[in-house]
């Protein structure tokens, strides 16, 4: 049972305006996109968290299974000219975005290839949608935006230069962010910070009696 479209990642070339990166529309199978959202982890409110926290299963994690496999590894690796050979995964998954989330950013030095796959079923908001941008600083002047919607999917590989971001928004943005780093080290301590906030979060949750 395969619930991503890996030959239209195969099919897709890329596109370096304004950073090497590809957009695959639709890339969960739409006939199992519905599946895959039923199953999406309940979150203990924003901000990204770990997968030991949460409760995996289903098509979600038939899905994380396929994004983490050697198949989509080599068709990335393809795709880019580039060795994962040995390089580690991480993975965090996100449920609602805040306000103040979104600001222009490049991801950290220790990133070297980011996938970004969006789970929502219809978009309406004009926040949220999330845009490749030339420089650092105008949010106005991007070269793609890609919105968070049906298993859409975006690939870039890090640098200095990959900047992003979105107009502002609030609610509920289903979406997973999957990484291969430079050490494992670095997995470990970023799994290790996104696991400490999200259980602050859940006692939060507790202690006040509010959900996200």
């Amino acid at each position: 049972m395969t619930y991503l479209d890996l030959p239209a990642l195969e099919a897709t070339p890329v596109n370096t305006d304004p950073f090497p990166h590809v957009v695959i529309p639709k890339f969960v199978q739409a006939q199992r996109l519905s599946e895959v959202i039923a199953d999406f982890p309940a979150v203990p409110g924003p901000g990204s968290h770990p997968p030991s926290e949460l409760a995996i299963k289903g098509a979600f994690k038939s899905v994380m299974d396929e994004l983490l496999g050697d198949r989509f590894r080599s068709a990335v690796e393809r795709k880019f000219g580039i060795d994962l050979t040995g390089k580690p995964t991480m993975y965090t998954v996100r449920g609602y975005t805040r306000q103040k989330d979104g600001g222009i950013h490049t991801d950290s030095k220790t990133k070297i290839v980011t996938v970004l796959l969006y789970l929502n079923e219809a978009w309406d908001p004009d926040g949220g949608r999330l845009r490749l941008l030339r420089n650092g600083t105008d949010l106005e002047d991007y070269a793609a935006e890609i919105p968070p919607i049906e298993g859409n999917m975006l690939i870039f590989l890090r640098s200095d230069s990959s900047w992003h971001g979105h107009k502002p928004f609030a609610g509920r943005r289903r979406a997973i962010q999957l990484n291969w780093v430079t050490t494992q080290e670095v997995a470990d301590k970023e799994q290790a910070r996104h696991r400490f906030s999200t259980r602050v979060k859940k006692l939060t949750s507790l202690v006040t009696g509010r959900g996200a």
